[in-house]
């Protein structure tokens, strides 16, 4: 099972993202091989599992549905940036600012959670972002026209009240992710 845990948006910031994304890609351009991620797959990946054996996910889906120490929190999505910081762009994300430590605190929780399991996570830091689009193939030039395109304004807001495990299928037609269990914030 491909699994991962992340933040749902609503509607209104899903709407509000898209129209983002329909703004950047005038700015942009033509010129680049961006795949746009579509408004109904938008979520702010927490925990990234990877390939779970399916017997482990009883367990996991336990695990993951126990209540997070920490109050519900408001978060917002602003600024916009690539993945990697240098070289040619792999990734282009809006970034959070209000709610962006109250994210990493919940990232962490659940991280440890599944390390507990003995499921193996990313170790490097997380940075809390939502990723719009992905390059097939990108140079610096793909990097200048983001940077020329970003404006400071705040593009969505979310409350946040809990994460989800999803699982995800891959299809040629696009992802489907199905939730198998959410961890509510209850301080």
């Amino acid at each position: 099972m491909r699994l991962f845990i992340a933040i749902d948006l609503d509607q209104a910031a899903r709407a509000a993202i898209a129209v983002e994304q329909a703004r950047l890609k005038k700015a942009i351009g033509d010129r680049s091989s961006l795949k746009w991620v579509r408004d109904e797959q938008m979520h702010l990946t927490l925990v990234f599992l990877g390939e779970v054996p399916e017997n482990r996910a009883p367990r996991l889906i336990d695990t993951i549905e126990r209540p997070i120490d920490q109050p519900p929190f408001e978060a917002s999505f602003e600024g916009i940036g690539t993945f990697p910081p240098r070289g040619a762009p792999r990734v282009l994300w809006i970034g959070v600012a209000a709610g962006a430590q109250e994210m990493i605190a919940v990232q962490r929780e659940l991280a440890g959670r599944v390390r507990q399991l003995d499921i193996a996570v990313e170790d490097r830091p997380f940075h809390p972002h939502l990723t719009l689009a992905r390059w097939r193939e990108s140079g610096a030039a793909d990097r200048t026209r983001v940077g020329d395109a970003a404006r400071a304004t705040t593009i969505a807001r979310i409350r946040v009240g809990h994460a989800t495990l999803y699982r995800s299928r891959l299809s040629p037609s696009g992802s489907t992710y199905t939730p198998l269990a959410r961890a509510t914030l209850s301080a």
